[in-house]
């Protein structure tokens, strides 16, 4: 059996993230028995900055939008609208289903392309970086938490630590994810790459 993710019952798209993006960690926050106060301090985030986010006022940075994640324990697919889970044999996700985050400050896009997110404690990702833009430090994930890419086209500059890598198309990557890391394009053209998310258990 071949199970597919339709559109109607699809991820959120375009101008729809910030509500489902917020939607969503209302509810991680609320199960977690959290106040604003207590995950503002967890996460670095403001205050008056999560309070936006929830009632979907606020795209958040792709920055502020990991650190959230990671203070409530979540993936950021898991925040943004991960596929509902799924059973057969074989999966399909179409391309116009993809739960997509943009970086509303830089151009920054994070294309999930796992048709089973999760499936065997791993996601696939697609990333878009525009000419002269970075993500930024994003915090550490849990220990046991690794990440592979491959950059597809462009360049790509990628900090973990005190060590900076430059990657070509076709050059490939694997780092443990448990520091502080960050992906940048210094060129004046657009990067792509494919990224690959595991977590041992």
């Amino acid at each position: 059996m071949i199970e597919q993710h339709g559109n109607a019952a699809g991820p959120e798209h375009g101008d729809d993230l910030a509500g489902a993006f917020g939607g969503n960690v209302r509810r991680r926050r609320e199960e977690a028995g959290l106040t604003l106060e207590q995950l503002s301090a967890q996460s670095s985030v403001s205050r008056a900055m999560l309070s936006k986010v929830e009632r979907g006022e606020k795209s958040p940075t792709i920055g502020v939008a990991s650190r959230i994640a990671h203070a409530l324990d979540a993936s950021l697919s898991d925040l943004i609208g991960a596929p509902a889970a799924a059973s057969g044999v074989a999966i399909v996700m179409r391309k116009d289903d993809r739960p997509i985050f943009r970086d509303p400050e830089t151009g920054f896009e994070r294309h999930m392309v796992s048709a089973a997110p999760g499936a065997g404690g791993a996601e696939m990702i697609v990333h878009h970086l525009p000419a002269q833009v970075s993500t930024g430090l994003l915090p550490a994930y849990p220990p046991g938490t690794e990440k592979q890419l491959v950059v597809l086209d462009g360049t790509l500059t990628v900090a973990i630590g005190e060590i900076v890598e430059t990657l070509n198309a076709g050059d490939s990557l694997f780092l443990q994810a448990d520091a502080d890391h960050g992906f940048a394009n210094r060129t004046n053209a657009r990067c792509e790459y494919i990224m690959f998310i595991s977590r041992r258990t």
